[in-house]
């Protein structure tokens, strides 16, 4: 069973690095990294480069500590897929706007979203969700409907159009009857979770360009999603301002309104890097690790092909040489282990701890309690992660 997030901040302790953590704890559990300065990084390139608001994804990583520095780094926007996450944000930031951006709710979210929260958009990719929202909110220019166009890209490592979206010719029926009701409209679209190439972004504008030319409909906002990319071992990427340049240039040329809102929806983009994960190598049999977290806990999309990047905690010299291991999650299920060797230090060996980059996007999200494993320790630390790429002997 996932396990909800706990509704407070709760203060963390503070290291100079994970060396120092590793010093002090000698921790046998997985420890949390939590970098503050590589939160605030990106979300300062979002406020200051992006032509338009920034709406964090909370689905990304909902821990209160993330929602609160992206907050001091100037986030304002929080794009939330369910009730409980409206109700997070609005706890604990009282000042930030919550959008509904899941295609998909139940009435009684909306009503409680509508009257005890104050949203004011909601996506729909489909007439029975515009039906059930305009049976529950009394149609009002105040209120926009935000209409989801399905977008397949193969850059994408997630195509998150499988579920959601529509055709343009779905969308501009939407649009027009949204209209009719007497709701004010926008558009939107999602490019796929770690997208690696911006192109895919210059697709979707297309998209909502055709919308554009083809409707009478005066638009409110347009919506590109997200799907900025984080760093990772096999999935080399731009940088994130290439990304935003390559977005500003197209969506200047779309020539919207000045009462037309640009928005984008990131979520790894923002968090990816603000946090790391220190485990420790509980056993070794030759080239197979047995670690202290895995496929069930915080390193859920390695399943998925993803490849983070790693560094050992230096508690003491290790080989320059690098080889080949299996790591292996700790629960029962013999499908817990990392698809992909990792190479590591060939002189790896019980209680040496490996320290995983990236881990700050669908790590603590998506963990689960499954046999009692469940990393919930989380520290924060001055240094920069800097991957060790040492020389392999093979």
């Amino acid at each position: 069973m996932i396990k909800a997030p706990p509704r407070e901040i709760v203060e963390m302790k503070h290291y100079v690095s994970p060396k120092a953590v590793v010093d002090e704890l000698k921790p046998e559990y997985p420890v949390y990294c939590v970098r503050p300065s590589a939160i605030h990084t990106p979300a300062k390139t979002f406020v200051h480069h992006f032509p338009g608001d920034t709406l964090y994804a909370v689905k990304c990583n909902p821990m209160p500590h993330m929602l609160q520095e992206l907050f001091e780094a100037g986030i304002r926007h929080f794009d939330t897929a369910s009730l409980a996450e409206i109700s997070l944000v609005s706890h604990l930031l009282p000042e930030a706007d919550c959008y509904f951006m899941h295609p998909v709710k139940a009435r009684s979210a909306i009503r409680e979203a509508h009257e005890t929260h104050g949203v004011r958009h909601y996506v729909v990719d489909h007439v029975d969700e515009l039906q059930k929202i305009s049976e529950i909110i009394t149609p009002s220019k105040d209120i926009i409907i935000v209409v989801r166009l399905a977008l397949h890209h193969k850059a994408a490592m997630y195509d998150l159009s499988k579920k959601f979206g529509a055709s343009v010719d779905v969308v501009l029926e939407l649009l027009a009857d949204a209209d009719r009701r007497g709701f004010s409209s926008g558009v939107c679209f999602h490019v796929g979770s770690q997208c690696v190439d911006a192109d895919a972004f210059r697709v979707g504008v297309e998209l909502v360009r055709e919308v554009i030319q083809r409707t009478e409909v005066s638009l409110r906002c347009v919506d590109i999603g997200g799907g900025f990319p984080g760093h990772y071992l096999n999935n080399p990427v731009a940088s994130l301002e290439d990304y935003i340049q390559t977005i500003t240039q197209t969506i200047n040329s779309l020539k919207l309104p000045e009462d037309c809102r640009v928005i984008c929806e990131p979520g790894r983009g923002l968090a990816s890097e603000g946090e790391s994960l220190i485990v420790q190598v509980h056993l070794r049999k030759g080239n197979a690790l047995y670690i202290n977290d895995g496929l069930y806990g915080s390193m859920n999309e390695e399943a998925e092909g993803l490849q983070r990047l790693n560094r050992m905690v230096p508690t003491r010299a290790f080989s320059s040489k690098r080889k080949p291991f299996i790591l292996n999650g700790p629960t029962c299920d013999s499908e817990d282990a990392l698809p992909k060797p990792v190479e590591l230090p060939e002189d790896i060996n019980e209680g040496d701890w490996i320290e995983f980059g990236g881990v700050g996007a669908y790590g603590a999200a998506c963990r689960t309690a499954f046999n009692g494993f469940y990393a919930d320790t989380f520290v924060t630390v001055e240094d920069e992660f800097v991957a060790d790429l040492s020389e392999s002997t093979t």
